[in-house]
């Protein structure tokens, strides 16, 4: 799907009502294939995010920024004759899905976060991160794909995977080094946490009804969700206990049924 000069990957399968999926950094759409069958009536928009998967790798880092992304998904939303969506957002998905709901909250019906966060508020903060992610980006061009998935499956954050099935690593890890180093790079340099909007201001605001989930071992981002939770008008709060950062990965059938009674539940709004 060619949008806004950019050829997307965009996967429609299914029937119901409409949820857009948004992968994590290093990932794509084949991400959310385990948790598909756990929900019901629903349309599901499967995005390869710019810089990953099978959408154009664009060259200039600054066709990446999060408003840009923002810009993307409501052209393709228009293209797709969809008014109103659900949106599930994983990490720098979930990053993504927010900024979204922010931008254009009439666009959103519910929203999903799963281990993801409104941004740096602190502006100190916001530029270490930033400085930080330009130099990862350097090496990423500097020393290739399969070193920075290397370093990149190491980091804290993943740890809990490391007690996956040796085959469910290995296919992770096979998807991961299908990404371009150019792609990962201008990501990180475009749509990373340091750059992106904070919106930490604008979350009282939103009246959306808003699923987070958060992963008990995963402590960093449980707290920001718990923050997020108490600033939400309209919120619902998982922790799913012994589960790191991905828990679409590490508990998928889980994962699914919990956004499947979010998604198909009056009580949590329309």
């Amino acid at each position: 799907m060619k949008i806004r000069g950019i050829n997307y990957n965009v996967d429609v399968k299914s029937e119901g009502q409409p949820l857009v999926l948004l992968h994590g950094f290093t990932g794509s759409s084949d991400n959310w294939t385990s948790i598909l069958n756990e929900i019901t009536n629903t349309s599901f928009i499967l995005i390869d995010i710019i810089g990953h998967g099978q959408t154009e790798i664009p060259e200039d880092p600054a066709r990446y920024t999060t408003e840009e992304a923002v810009e993307d998904l409501v052209t393709i939303l228009d293209d797709l004759n969809i008014e109103k969506a659900n949106f599930l957002g994983y990490s720098m998905g979930g990053r993504l899905a927010l900024s979204f709901t922010a931008t254009y909250p009439n666009r959103v019906n519910k929203l999903i976060l799963e281990s993801s966060s409104p941004g740096i508020k602190d502006t100190e903060e916001r530029e270490k991160r930033k400085k930080s992610d330009e130099k990862l980006a350097e090496k990423i061009i500097e020393k290739g794909i399969v070193s920075f998935v290397d370093y990149w499956e190491d980091i804290p954050l993943f740890s809990t995977q490391k007690r996956l099935p040796e085959k469910q690593k290995e296919k992770i890890r096979e998807k991961r080094l299908q990404n371009s180093s150019i792609g990962l790079a201008n990501s990180l340099i475009g749509m990373g946490t340091g750059v992106q909007p904070s919106w930490w201001d604008k979350l009282p605001s939103l009246k959306n009804p808003i699923l987070l989930i958060c992963g008990e071992l995963d402590q960093k981002f449980c707290d920001i969700a718990n923050t997020m939770h108490q600033m939400f008008p309209n919120t619902v709060l998982k922790e799913i206990k012994d589960t790191g950062h991905a828990i679409h990965v590490e508990q998928p059938r889980i994962f699914g049924k919990i956004v499947n009674e979010f998604l198909n539940s009056a009580r949590y709004g329309k």
